[in-house]
């Protein structure tokens, strides 16, 4: 019996995919955990959020620098470093026994995740050349993250009944397949950049900003508004950003580079990941405290609840898969926004109510689907236009873009919950997540000319096939930017 060894195109698309979904998973499956974290490791209510927002701080303030070693010293090589790095974070998460090590953890999982995730778009950027096949091998990829962020609640319901450790032992075993399919299948990036500088004191600047503001939105609701302590760090936030600024303007090694700044697409992508995470991004962390905190859901009847949304999100980003190479991906990213906006806001009026199938379903199904045409479409617009050799970099903007608007929007909504959430907190909360919806919806429609609006060129290009011959008929357009 003879076994064929798949495509290396395919397989390096396979192996990239269980890492995206692993990044995404790992960011979603903490929310259910989290109020049994918090109780075991005796987390203060103020302390809890940051079993978050350790992560998601340090991903997305070092991902421009895995961005740059992406391009520095190869995809490959970083893939396999950042992926054993995260596993091993993971491991001692898993054996956390009070809540520093447990934050340590997490920010390590962060940071291994932030070389990691500017290293798996690089690989699709190398292995996919600008066509209709990078279109569809993000699609594949967008679907894969989309699913790992629902199928995280779900696994966290059903791995925390057992023990909240679970979650960070599950990323064990698949960290090592990830190695192990790297090692045979992915082929190293042929283009790099061994000159170029990696920004790591801007990196730590724009860290160290996000950081002081998220513990500033964190302390004043419980030491108050004038306290020493939150007055600091709203301090050191404004001297950090100032600092920030500045070195962009003048210094050798920035952080976005002058080239990058003035690609549209990249600019609107941004935006765009940044009201993704301040939208349904959050979802997850409201739905979270509202089943558990509010309505005593156990943590599996609170897994089980995420099984519609999760199957929506799936089947929405399935769906903007096929709908980008008909319509466009900005007539797909306002339409993800619109449905987002239209579920968030049945879930704010309908939060009240006792029955999950009349109140809370058609909400979560909505913003489901709308979710996963959101995830898929917003990468595919933010890549547009760059050029092979800056993958890596534009990947890491993007994904920094939405991590740190999901740091600080998990800590404004903390404060509009309050120490002890009713309906009608929740309710402010939604409208909040509700109101981001909505924005990147108008922003996204209003700049639409400049993102690829119109069809793909599938007739186009289907005709250069079939009169280019089969020996060329994978090499149609390659090198062109495609508009999907």
């Amino acid at each position: 019996m003879i076994i064929r060894r798949p495509s290396a195109p395919a397989a390096t698309l396979a192996v990239l995919s269980v890492a995206q979904f692993l990044i995404a998973l790992d960011y979603s499956i903490i929310y259910i955990a989290l109020p049994s974290i918090a109780a075991d490791l005796y987390l203060a209510p103020s302390l809890a959020p940051w079993v978050v927002s350790a992560y998601a701080v340090l991903f997305a303030g070092f991902l421009v620098v895995g961005g740059r070693l992406t391009d520095r010293i190869g995809a490959k090589r970083l893939f396999v470093a950042a992926i054993v790095a995260f596993g091993a974070a993971s491991a001692v998460g898993g054996a956390a026994q009070d809540g520093a090590v447990l934050l340590a953890a997490r920010g390590a999982q962060g940071l291994g995740a932030a070389l990691l995730k500017p290293a798996v778009l690089a690989l699709i950027g190398t292995t996919f050349p600008a066509s209709p096949a990078r279109g569809r091998a993000l699609a594949v990829w967008g679907s894969v993250g989309a699913s790992g962020l629902a199928a995280g609640a779900i696994l966290g319901g059903l791995l925390t009944s057992a023990s909240w450790r679970l979650t960070f032992v599950i990323n064990v075993p698949l960290t090592l397949l990830c190695a192990l399919g790297a090692a045979l299948f992915v082929r190293p990036a042929r283009e790099t950049s061994p000159a170029a500088r990696t920004p790591v004191l801007a990196s730590l600047l724009g860290t160290g900003t996000v950081l002081t503001l998220v513990l500033a939105l964190t302390l004043g609701p419980g030491e108050g508004w004038s306290a020493t302590s939150t007055l600091v760090c709203l301090g050191l936030a404004l001297l950090f950003l100032a600092a920030f600024l500045r070195g962009e303007a003048t210094s050798r090694t920035v952080l976005v580079e002058p080239v990058l700044r003035r690609i549209a697409s990249l600019r609107i992508g941004a935006a765009a990941t940044a009201l993704y995470m301040a939208s349904v991004g959050s979802e997850f962390y409201l739905l979270t405290l509202l089943l558990q905190s509010l309505k005593g859901y156990t943590p599996l009847d609170a897994g089980l609840a995420f099984l519609p949304l999760a199957v929506m999100v799936t089947a929405g980003s399935a769906a903007a898969g096929r709908a980008v190479r008909r319509t466009g991906p900005a007539t797909v990213l306002v339409a993800g926004f619109a449905l987002a906006a239209a579920g968030l806001l049945w879930i704010s009026l309908a939060l009240a109510g006792d029955s999950y199938a009349v109140d809370l379903l058609p909400g979560l199904l909505l913003s489901g689907f709308g979710h996963g045409a959101i995830y898929t479409s917003m990468f595919i617009i933010g890549t547009h236009d760059v050029p092979a050799a800056q993958q890596g970099t534009a990947g890491a903007l993007l994904t920094t873009s939405q991590y740190l608007s999901g740091a600080v929007t998990v800590a404004v909504l903390t404060l509009a919950l309050g120490p002890s959430p009713d309906d009608a907190r929740f309710r402010i909360a939604f409208w909040l997540t509700t109101g981001a919806a909505a924005a990147g919806g108008a922003l996204v429609a209003a700049r639409r000319h400049r993102v690829g609006a119109n069809p793909p060129y599938r007739a186009v290009a289907s005709r250069k096939r079939q009169s280019a011959g089969p020996r060329r008929q994978g090499r149609v357009n390659e090198g062109r930017p495609s508009n999907c």
